[in-house]
């Protein structure tokens, strides 16, 4: 996988990459870029899945929350007993089997409310799953000073497969329907599968170990008990999951109230999706790793917490669609170009066994837990009557409480790098 002298100019442009890891960075680069855009081309349905079951979403993030309790167990079980390059193309295949079967049961249009739901859930924990795996992965291959430099750049390559993955969605819903987009999505994921394939067999990084992490399916979990580390950045997740259901809830009722057209809607999320994405692109490309490089970790973890606390407050004070849009945008825009990469820096100087069963405890049992209990409280809230701007109010705190955790974890991750 040579790249051209063109793209080698782009590239060391762009990140600091030297000579020995360019394959790798490439790959890694293509492998997001192949994930992301097979969600990405999935994530309208779920929200138009989501939109026409609104009155139950509550009941189908704690649907997504059991099946997740009943996943992760598995997930860690088996990179306890397989090496990393069989382990992870077994996680995307397995999934990719799956849309074989939703591609079926939506192109035959087999118990449409059922299936929908379901399908609903199942992108939930697909998401979650397979985008843990991929950073868990990064992180067992590169070190912590690698990571600063290049999980930006990486993390591009994932924002312009959502770019791609949201225009596509947008241009062909409409001439190849749902189950075209799923037909789409397996193949892509089977790209990303092969690409994970051949970074395992590489040797650009100096970590190159290929065994199973070993331990226990609830180690991780009992890791994160035991770990001020990892129970911070526990919290700190549960802390951002609560703040951005709350504003999901809002905004999905507030869409399905504003466009009643189906497709319109899914082409409408679709439009969102580009919007953030073609932003994110550019600050990962650009900005995040130099950044990273030049002022730490502190100042891309706290981005998201300061965005909450801003976005908030404004919110409370014009609680509209358009201010809602333009704080969901801002949370989303800063998460992926800068708190998710730096987040993922964090696992780098944690034992393997942490990076691949704490990690995906905490991305994905601790996330949705933070979704279940938001969208009960978000439901109950609403039952009683509450106001958007009230329920803003109450939100600062939480963006309060997760800029310290932000700002703890960084100094700390400093600390355990140094030998």
């Amino acid at each position: 996988m040579e790249a051209s002298p063109a793209a080698r100019r782009i590239l060391g442009h762009a990140v600091e990459v030297r000579p020995a890891e360019r394959r790798a960075v490439r790959l890694a680069f293509a492998y997001f870029f192949a994930l992301l855009a097979a969600y990405y081309l999935l994530r309208p349905v779920r929200d138009e899945m989501g939109v026409r079951g609104v009155r139950a979403l509550q009941w189908d993030f704690s649907a997504t929350f059991a099946a997740l309790s009943l996943a992760v167990p598995i997930y860690s079980a088996l990179f306890a007993r397989l090496p990393r390059a069989r382990a992870v193309p077994l996680v995307y295949r397995f999934f990719v089997v799956n849309l074989v079967l939703f591609w079926a049961a939506f192109r035959l249009e087999l118990w449409p409310i059922a299936v929908g739901r379901t399908f609903f859930v199942w992108l939930s924990v697909f998401n979650l799953l397979v985008v843990s795996v991929f950073w868990s992965f990064m992180a067992d291959l590169f070190t912590a000073e690698q990571g600063r430099r290049l999980f930006g750049f990486v993390a591009a390559g994932g924002s312009l497969g959502a770019i791609a993955g949201s225009a596509t969605a947008g241009l062909l819903v409409g001439a190849i329907g749902i189950a075209g987009l799923l037909a789409l999505s397996a193949v892509l994921l089977e790209v990303a599968a092969r690409c994970a394939v051949e970074l395992a067999k590489g040797r650009a990084s100096p970590r190159s170990e290929d065994a199973p992490v070993g331990g226990t399916a609830l180690s991780g979990v009992s890791a994160v008990a035991r770990s001020p580390f990892l129970r911070a950045l526990a919290a700190q997740m549960l802390l951002f999951t609560f703040a951005s259901t709350f504003l999901y809830f809002q905004g999905t009722r507030i869409v399905a109230a504003a466009i009643p057209d189906p497709t319109r809607r899914t082409a409408f999320f679709a439009a969102v999706d580009l919007g953030v994405n073609v932003a994110a692109f550019a600050l990962q490309s650009l900005a995040t790793g130099r950044l990273a490089v030049t002022f730490g970790l502190g100042p891309a973890l706290a981005a998201v917490p300061v965005f909450t606390i801003v976005g908030f407050v404004t919110l409370a004070a014009t609680p509209t669609l358009i201010v809602l849009g333009g704080v969901q945008a801002l949370r989303r825009v800063g998460h992926y170009a800068f708190e998710k990469p730096a987040r993922d820096v964090l696992y780098t100087v944690v034992p393997r066994e942490e990076k691949y069963k704490s990690k995906g405890f905490i991305e994905t049992v601790v996330y949705r837990g933070g979704d279940l209990l938001a969208g009960w409280s978000y439901t109950g809230l609403a039952a009683l009557g509450v106001a958007a701007s009230p329920l803003a109010i109450a939100a600062l705190p939480l963006g309060g409480a997760s800029f310290a955790i932000a700002v703890w974890l960084a100094r700390r991750e400093r600390k355990m790098e140094r030998p």
